[in-house]
């Protein structure tokens, strides 16, 4: 029988936890009910009350009161939830999440989604699911979201639908769970897609006829957060983290952003990581709208219905450039550079809507005078070309010999 905590303020919405712990036993599961509520008693027993909540965060229900700050107060009680889910995984007392709540509860819901490892199934009822309010860095990579359509206060249909679905995916994803096979070392890479990115197919049978396991992540806002947090917790053997647009996009205001972090986690959890420049001549935008002003006289490609991209300037790429390289120098393990010095996506050729030699020539300039503390390891080939990943794997092959990158038991290597 799955075990369910399902976290919520249990004196403002005693009837919709309630209605929830039906669900979830009537889908075959059991609920502990972990009550983050600060503004009063809640009309049931829950099984952790919100005063032991408090206690954890090191204050009191009074304390809360007392301040007259809302923000802090949820702060501090999101503080002591997470600790309260995180002890109780490591005791093996949980096997997943539920979550409910508005912009507090969700605020609250985040924290305690993210100390949960990859795996536990975690599913987040909120009314501002899927929006732009919600941080891409602050959600948790294999996190459910569904939107609690009319609830807002009170039960009714519209509702209660969400709310049935919402106990159903955690008990399913709890009852399907299973131990995840972590025999081989895991590399993470990064791509964008595979018409305007294509060296991940290669690559990637490449690292698993060598024994690895390989995970792809693609950079379009939500995937390389992913990549960040799980590179952040040492999670990747060695990263290929070589499509970094969603820089580009973050310096020039895109919503298609990974965060401000983008860059960082290989780095300073010391995880080997070879770094090109892929995809970064562009800035994404929704192709649902029009073109952004700042945009309107650049090079546009629309690669379908929800997004597009435009070209950016030379100065622009400059800055990115050394963006790029004061993000790796703060690395702590081995870091390599690779320059494809003739393009840096498919449509960076010759008669494409990205292709700008001005701009590649003066990335490649900055990037040269910014990384002269970096290993750089210039490919005189364009990003898509056979000569890049052979250049990838000359690198990570010497760092296995080298030791840096742990090398696949000797049962599981195959012959390339």
């Amino acid at each position: 029988m799955p075990r369910i905590l399902l976290v919520g303020t249990a004196d403002t919405k005693s009837a919709e936890i309630l209605f929830l712990r039906q669900c979830i036993e009537e889908a075959g599961g059991s609920a502990i009910i972990l009550d983050v509520g600060v503004l009063g008693a809640p009309q049931f027993v829950t099984d952790i009350p919100n005063h032991v909540v408090a206690a954890e965060a090191n204050c009191s229900l009074a304390d809360l009161a007392a301040s007259g700050d809302e923000n802090f107060s949820i702060s501090q009680m999101a503080r002591g939830a997470a600790r309260i889910a995180a002890r109780l995984h490591a005791c093996g007392e949980i096997d997943g999440m539920l979550a409910l709540g508005g912009t507090m509860g969700t605020d609250l819901a985040l924290d305690v989604a993210a100390v949960l490892p990859v795996g536990v199934p975690k599913v987040l009822l909120s009314t501002i699911a899927h929006s732009h309010l919600l941080p891409p860095e602050r959600i948790p990579q294999d996190l459910m979201a569904i939107l609690w359509a009319g609830g807002l206060h009170g039960l009714n249909r519209l509702c209660r639908a969400s709310m049935l679905h919402a106990a159903g995916a955690v008990v399913g994803a709890c009852r399907s769970a299973a131990a995840m096979d972590t025999s081989r070392p895991l590399v993470g890479m990064t791509s964008l897609g595979s018409s305007v990115l294509r060296y991940m197919k290669p690559l990637t049978a490449a690292l698993e006829a060598r024994g690895y396991e390989v995970a792809v992540f693609h950079t379009a806002g939500m995937g390389g957060q992913a990549f960040e947090a799980l590179a952040a917790k040492g999670e990747f053997a060695a990263v290929l983290d070589f499509s970094l647009q969603e820089l580009a996009n973050d310096a020039l205001g895109s919503c298609v952003t990974a965060g401000p972090d983008r860059l960082l986690g290989a780095g300073r959890a010391s995880v080997p990581q070879i770094v090109a420049p892929g995809a970064t001549d562009m800035v994404d935008f929704a192709s649902s709208r029009d073109i952004p002003l700042a945009f309107a006289d650049r090079a546009v490609h629309v690669h379908n219905r929800l997004v597009a991209s435009a070209g950016t300037t030379a100065q622009e790429r400059s800055e990115l450039a050394q963006n790029i390289a004061q993000r790796l120098q703060e690395a702590t393990g081995p870091t390599c550079l690779l320059l494809p010095v003739r393009g840096v996506d498919e449509w960076d050729r010759p008669g494409l809507p990205m292709h700008a030699p001005e701009g590649l020539h003066a990335f490649l300039v900055a990037m040269r005078s910014a990384a002269q503390d970096l290993t750089v390891v210039e490919v005189d080939a364009h990003i898509n070309d056979d000569a890049f990943c052979a250049a990838a794997l000359k690198v990570f092959d010497d760092w296995v010999d080298k030791g840096w990158i742990i090398r696949p038991a000797p049962r599981l290597q195959r012959k390339a």
